[in-house]
């Protein structure tokens, strides 16, 4: 599959059968996130690849009880280190955020590449999702992303074009324009 394929192919999926990843796919969504760029290449980051059953449920209820994230078989926490972090992007904050979510972005696309499926988790309790994993206090929870394979094969279909904005409305060539 080439990456726009995967592109056009990425959803959101809230229902996963119980099907275990193989451990080559495990190790191809684990170098996903490796080969990941972040400002200045300081990778200031972590991932917690949670398969443990009911370290996946507390992590569910963390997240706002969402349930569906304990059915996948692999949930990754993307932990971040903010004092590892560029800290000066447009001289207002770190790369912290913005480095986290290109590799969460890298491991959907890659997820879809293997048949899997995905969902970004924002909604959580961070307190609690630290105390579950044993994540330091100086380290940030940025993101949670169940990994499994969809229930339905229905659920892995190119995004429907009319859903989109149109051209016109989101480009914009050599100044911005407003839309019409």
């Amino acid at each position: 599959m080439d990456v726009l394929e995967a592109i056009r192919n990425r959803r959101s999926v809230r229902s996963y059968s119980s099907r275990p990843i193989p451990a080559t796919v495990m190790q191809r969504l684990r170098q996903s996130l490796r080969w990941a760029p972040s400002a200045c290449n300081l990778q200031p980051w972590q991932f917690v690849f949670v398969q443990d059953v009911g370290l996946r449920q507390k992590l569910a209820v963390a997240a706002k009880a969402q349930m569906f994230v304990a059915e996948a078989p692999l949930l990754v926490v993307a932990c971040g280190d903010p004092s590892k972090a560029y800290p000066n992007m447009a001289g207002r904050y770190n790369s912290l955020d913005i480095d986290m979510a290109i590799a969460m972005d890298h491991l959907s696309l890659a997820a879809v590449a293997e048949g899997l499926g995905t969902c970004w988790i924002g909604a959580f309790d961070e307190a609690e999702a630290k105390r579950v994993l044993n994540v330091p206090a100086g380290l940030r929870i940025v993101a949670m992303m169940p990994v499994g394979y969809p229930r339905s094969a229905d659920l892995i279909r190119p995004v429907d074009q009319t859903q989109r904005k149109p051209d016109a409305e989101i480009f914009s060539t050599d100044r911005f324009a407003t839309p019409t």
